[in-house]
């Protein structure tokens, strides 16, 4: 294995330990406490803000006062920093080599590149539900469906359009599904979900969308910020006695644009490959047969400084996908992967045409990507 590459810390607070450890606070049998919280929580709500870096946050802290004033612990997301993973780590409790949802987009045997965030064929294509059924990509009882079993209230809170989506079905089922269509009614649906004794996972998606478009930081963003930080309040303030409110996110994000490259348009880069997976900040290259030693040398002579370039069984040994890996993630996986530093991004313009237009990116296993705060409020 190459000396350069990352190796993530394994003991490190994980998101995969946040909704484990906030039913164990409840007394919902079955699940460890990986993370201290409170042990006399009577009703719970994990709030995924997507999008809500631990070093953004401290750099905007007064955009925030309510989310900075709690600040405290961070978390790590794991690899890929990205949305599909992150939701897939919350709702199985498990890193990505075990819940196998490696990517923005992926490589399933069989099937082909699939995004497995709109779950139809990736860069163009059909919906892929029935040729690949969210249960069976993810078959993993989620941590839902474990304490539903258990006897556990509960409920998931997000958009409305994610009802029975493919990412729902494979990382979030088990709860009872609540679709929402603005801040107002995602906070009064917690609200009421905490109060009843219950435990909800909600989900806010619009600081994420601010950051891609606008860059994290932006005048756009800080609004935003600042909007989440009255929704956050409006929960606090909704909390019974036994009341707990955890909020995490699922990635950090960077603004790339100064050290970019559009890897379709390197004609060695393609020499060898057969698809390319991932994102701008995450890339899994798949390769044709006898052709990995080639492909991986050409892409890190290539990158050189813009990307960290792993083989497969590398990236594996440096526990970029945490430390038990599966026989059916490992085929997942691209033959290399490369992980962006700095701020570079590994641009399709051709084929991602709207994802390489964006100025916000995530994905890699920089800080700013892989740090996360967990911010906890009690009543």
């Amino acid at each position: 294995m190459t000396t350069d590459l990352p190796q993530p810390n394994p003991d490190a607070p994980h998101l995969a330990d946040v909704i484990p450890s906030v039913f164990s606070a409840m007394g919902i049998p079955g699940f460890d406490s990986r993370i201290p919280l409170r042990d006399d929580v009577t009703g719970a709500c994990v709030l995924l803000i997507d999008g809500l870096g631990a070093e953004l946050l401290d750099a905007h802290a007064a955009d925030a006062p309510v989310m900075a004033g709690l600040r405290g612990r961070t978390v790590q997301v794991g690899f890929p920093a990205t949305t599909v993973a992150g939701l897939a780590a919350l709702g199985t409790g498990c890193r990505s080599g075990e819940h196998g949802l490696v990517g923005y987009s992926f490589r399933l045997p069989d099937v082909g590149v699939v995004n497995s965030l709109r779950w139809r064929m990736h860069p163009w294509g059909d919906d892929v539900r029935d040729a690949a059924p969210p249960e069976q990509v993810q078959p993993m009882p989620t941590t839902f469906e474990r304490a539903t079993q258990a006897g556990a209230a509960v409920s998931v809170i997000s958009g409305a359009e994610f009802t029975g989506s493919g990412l729902t079905r494979a990382a979030l089922r088990g709860g009872r599904y609540i679709g929402v269509h603005a801040m107002g009614d995602l906070s009064a649906h917690v609200r009421e979900a905490v109060a009843a004794g219950g435990f909800c996972y909600a989900y806010h998606s619009e600081l994420d969308m601010m950051g891609h478009l606008y860059g994290p930081g932006s005048p756009a963003w800080r609004i935003q910020l600042q909007l989440i930080d009255r929704l956050v309040a409006s929960i606090i303030e909704g909390l019974p006695p036994g009341g707990m409110l955890a909020v995490v996110a699922d990635h950090g994000m960077v603004s790339v644009g100064t050290d970019d490259i559009d890897i379709d348009t390197e004609e060695a880069l393609a020499d060898g490959v057969s698809d390319i997976g991932g994102e701008a900040r995450a890339r899994h290259i798949y390769v044709a047969a006898g052709a990995v030693d080639d492909v991986l040398a050409t892409w890190r002579e290539t990158l050189a400084e813009r990307a960290w370039v792993a083989s497969r069984d590398e990236a594996i040994a440096a526990g970029w996908f945490g430390k038990r890996v599966s026989d059916s993630t490992q085929a997942r996986i691209g033959d290399v992967v490369a992980a962006a530093r700095g701020s570079s991004a590994l641009l399709r313009r051709a084929a991602e045409p709207l994802e390489s237009s964006l100025i916000g990116h995530h994905g890699s296993l920089t800080s700013a990507e892989q740090d996360v705060p967990l911010l906890l409020a009690y009543a």
